[in-house]
């Protein structure tokens, strides 16, 4: 079977009487896998924010697509060789795996190449349609030397590489408004000719040395929705501006929520929101395609309530995205990858990998 799926409008509803989903979903099932009872990394969070979409019409299986691990080629460029080979392999120390604060596994080694895989396929289907967002992704405290603050690879700044290395594009913005720093992308992506960060965090939290990025702005614990968006709102053009992006991917980490357990700040629900409606509508105005990942996000151990609302503050982002990717104005009027089209394999769900 090749890799083509059936012309999808828009305007076209299930049998349900549904509008179908038009914003391209990333996702594996393989995102979610065990850790030790009461390990501190919300790992089921994956699986929940797919079902999330699921139960609100955001994702099925024609608008959901799968990738392949990424290749060790790809890692390569943005990690030393040893390290890569020693965590796929099995041979990485415990010092590195404590820095990295999650215990190998053979499940873990596939996870976290699919994950990038996942959001290299999320920017060229952003490419493709204007906007994609990925239900995983933003292991911005990868370094080059090593993973570090439940980082392993870091998929930001492998899919800038990239797609810059394949000539797919020029000028790559990563606009990373997790609560913490990107350290590790600030690290690998200085100077990458055509790469650039833009980081709004907390200035007291982790992790303690920052890395000097393209444009940082460091705010202090406690800050709120009024504050941050207008920082946000005097930056976001600023680097528009400066950079000229041909494409943004953007780290909609929601740990900046007053609720979350490794957050310092204090913003609503509705203030994420507002943060995800001016960064990918500033964006789309300017033609500038968008892949979202969904970045950090904590809760407290054993708290399903908790849990539960973590998810919906993931899910925000979609319904955000999704909004842009049913305007036809805004570059998406329906679904028709062609074979061959992706660089990486990937494939849509429920079809045969490409050849």
């Amino acid at each position: 079977m090749n890799g083509n799926r059936s012309a999808l409008s828009p305007k076209r509803f299930s049998d349900t009487g549904r509008q179908k989903p038009v914003l391209p979903v990333v996702y594996h099932e393989n995102y979610s896998i065990p850790l030790p009872r009461r390990h501190r990394f919300p790992m089921p969070k994956f699986a929940m924010i797919y079902r999330k979409l699921k139960e609100e019409g955001l994702a099925d299986l024609s608008n959901t697509w799968v990738p392949e691990p990424i290749s060790r080629e790809v890692l390569y460029r943005i990690h030393e060789r040893e390290y890569v080979d020693r965590f796929i392999e099995g041979s990485i120390s415990d010092e590195q795996m404590q820095r990295i604060g999650l215990p190998w596994s053979g499940v873990l080694v596939e996870r976290s190449r699919l994950a990038v895989a996942g959001t290299l396929l999320t920017a060229r289907l952003a490419q493709k349609y204007g906007m994609a967002c990925h239900t995983a992704g933003g292991t911005h405290h990868a370094r080059r030397e090593g993973g570090a603050g439940f980082c392993v690879f870091n998929d930001l700044a492998a899919a800038a590489r990239e797609l810059i290395a394949w000539g797919d594009a020029s000028r790559v913005l990563i606009v990373d408004l997790d609560v913490h720093q990107g350290d590790g992308t600030a690290q690998i992506l200085r100077g990458v000719q055509g790469a650039a960060s833009f980081s709004i965090h907390c200035e007291v939290n982790y992790p303690e040395q920052k890395e000097r990025g393209d444009l940082d702005v460091a705010l202090p614990a406690g800050t709120g929705d009024e504050e941050y968006l207008e920082v946000l709102r005097q930056n976001l053009p600023r680097a528009l501006s400066a950079f000229r992006p041909d494409l943004v991917i953007f780290d909609a980490g929601v740990d900046v929520h007053r609720g979350d357990r490794l957050g310092r700040f204090q913003m609503s629900g509705e203030g994420i929101r507002k943060r995800d409606r001016m960064v990918i509508g500033q964006c789309r105005s300017l033609g500038i395609p968008v892949a979202a990942v969904i970045g950090g996000g904590y809760s407290p151990l054993g708290d399903t309530a908790a849990v539960n609302a973590l998810v919906e503050r993931h899910a925000l982002l979609f319904r955000t995205a999704a909004e842009y990717a049913r305007d036809p104005g805004a570059g998406q009027t329906q679904l028709d990858i062609k074979q061959n089209f992706f660089k990486i394999p990937c494939v849509p769900s429920g079809q045969q990998p490409f050849t």
